[in-house]
């Protein structure tokens, strides 16, 4: 991956379709996931598909031949659990928008060390877990307005855009600025005009 644009634009566009892909079994399949498997079985189903259809998306940003499939699978799969877990343990445990904000909280730090760890970035965790919190914070939540607004199928939909589109331009970013641990700034935590 020879840019940060170039990142950014690879995660968002190909997390954006893995996104849409799993909120479309949500819109057309939720109820009967819920009877055949239960919520928690559901949600079990629907972050393994992300980890599934996410690790090849997010793999082609992988600039390290160490780093190829299946390698960056796992790391992948831990990090996406990680989040997933953190996610689903808030949002049960507090419900409602309390329960969806810490989620996303605990989630983004989660995944964010896990990936930190992998790459042995640690010093990196808190400016890149505010970064994956502030993208997927925006995508959950533009996404739900959408989905609160449009209703139905379609409002669902949208928010798989939504929250695909944020969170993979994040995950773009994140993993750009992992594999160049010496020559990152603090400044380019934030992208630079000449690289949008």
């Amino acid at each position: 991956m020879s840019t940060l644009s170039r990142a950014v634009l690879r995660g968002g566009i190909g997390f954006c379709f893995v996104s849409l892909l799993v909120f479309a079994t949500v819109a057309f399949g939720e109820r009967w996931m819920y009877a055949r498997l239960g919520e928690m079985g559901a949600y079990i189903v629907w972050t393994l598909a992300f980890i599934l259809l996410g690790g090849t998306v997010l793999g082609s940003l992988i600039a390290d031949s160490r780093w190829r499939l299946p390698k960056f699978y796992l790391l992948w799969g831990l990090a996406f659990f990680a989040y997933a877990a953190g996610w689903v343990f808030a949002y049960f445990t507090l419900r409602g928008a309390a329960g969806e904000w810490v989620g996303s909280l605990v989630g983004s730090l989660l995944m964010t060390t896990v990936f930190a760890l992998g790459f042995k970035a640690a010093r990196s965790i808190p400016k890149l877990s505010l970064l994956l919190f502030t993208a997927n914070s925006a995508g959950y939540f533009l996404g739900s307005m959408l989905n609160e607004y449009v209703g139905g199928r379609t409002g669902m939909l949208l928010w798989g855009i939504a929250y695909g589109l944020l969170l993979g331009a994040a995950l773009g970013t994140l993993l750009y600025l992992l594999q160049k641990p010496r020559n990152v700034r603090p400044s380019d935590y934030c992208a630079r005009p000449n690289e949008l």
